[in-house]
């Protein structure tokens, strides 16, 4: 079995990319912002639409490409959305006015709920006990295409225009869904977890609707999912509207911006992994561990973040080093959330699972950036950013706490269905 070779690496080195280019693309709009809104003449109102679109088309199919994953082949629906992802970044690069460019960005949110399809696939792949590290090491690509995004605005943008870093990021996707279809392959859902260990061949498990709609009764789950409404709130504000900042409130010229953003992106990315092999860690100690992680990293985000504004606009070194602090502690809840919803799901509603939290962060999120460039309108970005990043951490972290009372008892009874289900394979009765 692939399992029990280095072809487990190369799948995370495939998945690895594609999250890479795909953040770089999704991202990169954030720093071209100024560039796309003088192109159309539009506000910060019609900008934020547009991050908002496709948002809300990708939270909308979450769902869909959740179940869509759980039933069917994971790597060969991968490779369609980045398919669909190369595709819809053309045509936002061909648009020809504000409307078809709002409703072609849009489009692009179709592909941007294709991870917890990926995320199932991994998890097949590598047991719980290593899973925070090596989606830590995944996760290293949003803030690295993040990056990247900054260096194709920044360094392509003034030669070949925005419209084409767009046509060059869509063909990068078009050619990597060429590599997942004919290189990446499913594994048996629920091969890594332990109970599973020493049985040579498993049954073949699939999304069951009876099974799915048991998620909702998982007490920590739901704490989860409502943290999660909130919870990428932070995310969005910064990712579309922090560049901005930089330029308009703060006086950066391009140069200042990359020196500025670049070390960031760098540290928040090493948080990416430290806040995975932190949950890891813990986690082997006490089943609240991944919670106890997350809960930590989004306070000290909302105190750092509060510290890191109201740094002297003149001071731009104390600026830098405040963001770096901020940038480490945000993403340690990203890999620990993950990890703690396979922590308590059947390998068969995996993708479904996670399929929700991302509908219901994205649900809530969605709005984020409209209501940054309203509140932005109103009073300024700063003022923006720092309230809803703050009240939506702060917020989160209410909620992470009650997850932490309830996680282990909903662990405790996944570990005892996986025993069942292992019993039932040495017996020749499983499905």
């Amino acid at each position: 079995m692939h399992k029990s070779s280095n072809y487990r690496w190369f799948i995370v080195a495939v998945c690895f990319a594609f999250m890479l280019l795909h953040q770089s693309d999704k991202l990169l709009i954030g720093p071209l912002t100024s560039q796309i809104m003088e192109t159309f003449q539009i506000n910060r109102v019609e900008m934020g639409a547009v991050f908002s679109g496709a948002l809300l088309v990708g939270a909308i199919l979450y769902p869909i490409w959740g179940y869509l994953y759980d039933r069917y082949a994971r790597s060969k629906l991968l490779a369609l959305a980045s398919f669909i992802w190369g595709s819809t970044t053309w045509l936002s690069a061909i648009a020809p006015n504000y409307s078809m460019f709002l409703a072609s960005r849009a489009s692009t949110g179709i592909d941007d709920s294709s991870y917890p399809g990926l995320y199932s696939l991994i998890s097949d792949y590598f047991g719980p006990a290593i899973r925070g590290k090596v989606y830590g090491i995944l996760q290293l690509s949003q803030p690295l295409g993040y990056m990247l995004g900054l260096i194709l605005a920044t360094v392509l943008s003034s030669a070949i225009g925005w419209q084409g870093v767009f046509y060059l990021t869509g063909s990068l996707g078009l050619v990597l869904a060429v590599v997942i279809f004919f290189g990446v392959k499913d594994a048996p859902r629920g091969r890594s977890e332990p109970e599973m260990a020493e049985l040579e061949q498993i049954g073949i498990y699939k999304f069951d609707l009876k099974i799915a709609l048991q998620l909702f009764k998982k007490r920590s789950l739901i704490m989860l999912f409502i943290q999660g409404f909130v919870g990428v709130f932070p995310w969005n504000v910064i990712t579309y509207w922090f560049f901005s900042y930089l330029e308009t409130e703060r006086n950066y010229d391009s140069g200042a911006v990359l020196g500025t953003m670049a070390p960031a992106i760098l540290v928040l990315a090493s948080g990416y992994f430290v806040g995975g092999a932190f949950g890891d860690y813990f986690f082997k100690r006490t089943p609240r561990g991944r919670v106890l992680v997350s809960m930590f990293g989004v306070l000290m985000g909302a105190i750092l973040l509060t510290l890191t504004l109201n740094v002297p606009i003149a001071n731009q070194t104390q600026f830098l080093i405040m963001l770096m602090a901020t940038a480490l502690f945000i993403p340690f809840s990203s890999a620990n959330v993950i990890s703690t919803v396979y922590d308590i799901t059947l390998p068969e509603v995996r993708s479904t699972a996670l399929a929700v939290q991302y509908f219901i962060e994205n649900g809530g999120a969605a709005i984020a950036p409209l209501l940054a460039g309203i509140i932005a309108e109103a009073t300024s970005l700063h003022t923006a950013i720092l309230v809803i990043c703050v009240s939506a951490w702060l917020i989160c972290a209410v909620f992470l706490g009650l997850t932490t009372w309830l996680v282990p008892h909903d662990i405790r009874t996944l570990r005892q269905q996986m025993r069942e289900r292992a019993e039932l394979e040495r017996k020749g009765l499983a499905a």
